[in-house]
């Protein structure tokens, strides 16, 4: 079955309830003038409620309706964003210098509007020590808290803990901001015309 409403004289039913160009309510009458409208008009009459009774039909530029909607739905594909799950490692010992690039990458991700699933990994006896994978995850919670929350709590999963942040901004949020900051960046580096120089108007001396 087509996709497509029924336009002009595909429509087959005997009257319509018919809405005019601006969305105003005509009301029901007979398809033949229906069709008589649409031609004073030049619009097409198109079926957009097929399953009513009488079907609901709207007098429409149809070409510039499909045109648009195509531009809708392609704008709305482009702007789309699908929900991503980072990981990042880290032992319960990490060196600081260490902490500060994993710490990175997580403000990163989040910035971008994904969620980050954080796990420590304990080995050997660090398993004993599990408290020091929480002070961890809550020292990394409390460095980005303006940029995500705690979305699962810390919690012990055989060697490792995890904790997952989520970001507060959406993904599409973030999405429009990088794109307007490229754009700012772009504008910003633009050559800027020089100032013209003023021509000395006085005559040179002669020697």
């Amino acid at each position: 079955m087509s996709a497509e409403p029924r336009i002009n004289d595909r429509i087959r039913v005997p009257e319509v309830r018919l809405v005019g160009p601006s969305g105003e309510q005509v009301g029901i009458v007979p398809l033949a003038k229906a069709l008589e409208l649409a031609q004073e008009y030049d619009l097409d009459l198109v079926e957009v409620a097929a399953t009513a009774r009488p079907p609901v039909c709207k007098l429409m530029d149809y070409g510039k309706f499909k045109y648009e909607s195509a531009m809708k739905a392609r704008e709305a594909r482009k702007n789309q964003a699908h929900t991503v799950i980072k990981e990042m490692k880290l032992r319960p010992k990490i060196d600081p210098h260490d902490y500060d690039t994993k710490k990175g990458h997580v403000v990163r991700f989040l910035k971008q509007g994904d969620k980050v699933k954080i796990t420590i990994m304990f080995r050997g006896r660090e398993q004993s020590r599990p408290e020091l994978g929480f002070r961890l995850l809550q020292r990394l919670a409390e460095d980005v808290q303006e940029l995500g929350f705690v979305e699962s709590n810390p919690k012990q999963d055989g060697r490792n803990m995890i904790m997952v942040l989520g970001p507060h901004k959406k993904k599409t949020e973030a999405m429009a901001e990088a794109r307007e900051a490229q754009a700012a960046r772009k504008a910003g580096r633009q050559p800027q015309e020089e100032p013209k120089q003023e021509q000395n108007s006085a005559p040179a001396e002669a020697n």
